[in-house]
């Protein structure tokens, strides 16, 4: 699928990587692993021809996953993220602090020992991560008084998704080496912050933070004071001005539909920006393709409740396996340039 922008410049031109100024990673959770073959075939297909600058922008796992994408072995890193997110352990009753300290456990297995540095001097692609400063009761790490201002945010999103400025500031950590089409996005106060190898990991630890599930990550070295949180509380799908200067951007993710805010997944009328959406290409698994994984849909943060721990990790790996398919078909559509005939109206 694709924007009117994007189908206009394939077909005219054909597809290159090349033509690839951003590629988009959303919030999800568990989501991500859906996309995990396909990010494989990015890496292999895809990673070798961009040309420099590609911005990496990601909320919560969409940022996890392009820490992956800007190491010098973007594979390896692809391939023990996936193992460690699968191999995730609790215990029967586990709190917010555990899982906290388990995210935080998963993000050093995927940078190892020299991971940050390589993400921050990498010479062609440039990560930027989003996340939200907390204000006032929504910086609170009392579940009654968090949860109270959670129920206020997402009252008030229902009347205005600007309503959100009240409780959360953006927080853009930024690659400065070049500044991406979104540096000064508008709709929201928004805080720009220099991405560093001290504050990488727990920007990037922020930036997935759920409230009441994840501890906010306090004071991140370079940032303004407070607690950063989940970026996709604003930007769940990232409704932002990704493209630039007549380049595309790519985004793999796990639906066709893209929800601009984590408080607009009931709100069927929310919808992106048409102008920041018309030179993307949405890459996605069909609705007959995921009712033909296991339990006849997408992995889920949900399952952790759901399911007993080895069923859910087992079925995980089924998941992950079936959506090999999802590689072929993606491998086939690039190595035959298919791209220009396949494209649906996004």
């Amino acid at each position: 699928m694709a924007g009117p922008g994007a189908i206009a410049k394939i077909r005219d031109e054909g597809f290159k990587p090349e033509q690839i100024g951003t590629i988009a990673g959303a919030s999800g959770g568990a989501k991500w692993l859906v996309l995990s073959q396909i990010d494989r075939v990015i890496i292999d297909q895809i990673l070798p021809r961009l040309e420099a600058p590609v911005h990496l922008i990601g909320s919560s796992i969409g940022a996890w996953r392009f820490t992956c994408y800007a190491q010098d072995d973007p594979l390896a890193a692809i391939e023990r993220f996936e193992e460690a997110y699968l191999e995730q352990r609790y215990s029967d009753n586990p709190d917010i602090h555990e899982i906290s300290a388990k995210s935080r456990e998963i993000i050093g297995a995927i940078l190892g020992e020299y991971g940050a540095q390589q993400v921050v001097n990498h010479p062609v692609l440039r990560t930027h991560v989003m996340t939200a400063r907390a204000k006032f009761t929504a910086a609170s790490e009392r579940a009654p008084v968090l949860g109270a201002s959670l129920i206020v945010a997402a009252t008030a999103n229902v009347v205005s998704r600007r309503s959100l400025g009240a409780f959360f500031k953006r927080s853009l950590f930024y690659d400065r080496r070049d500044l991406p089409p979104f540096f000064d996005v508008r709709g929201f106060p928004i805080e720009q912050v220099e991405l560093t190898e001290q504050n990488l990991a727990d920007a990037v630890l922020a930036s997935g933070a759920i409230p009441l599930v994840l501890s906010g990550v306090r004071n991140i070295a370079g940032a303004p004071r407070g607690v950063y949180r989940d970026g996709g509380i604003i930007d769940y799908h990232l409704d932002l001005p990704t493209s630039a200067d007549d380049r595309l951007t790519l985004f793999p993710h796990f639906s066709d539909r893209l929800i601009p805010g984590w408080f607009d997944k009931k709100l069927p009328w929310r919808r992106h920006s048409a102008e920041n959406i018309d030179k993307t290409i949405l890459i996605c698994p069909s609705a007959e393709f995921i009712l033909r994984l296991p339990n006849r849909k997408i992995p889920d943060r949900s399952d952790f409740q759901s399911m007993a721990p080895e069923v859910r990790r087992k079925l995980w790996r089924s998941a992950v396996a079936s959506c090999a398919a999802l590689a072929d078909e993606l491998n086939e559509v690039l190595d035959k340039d298919q791209l220009p005939a396949r494209l649906e109206s996004l």
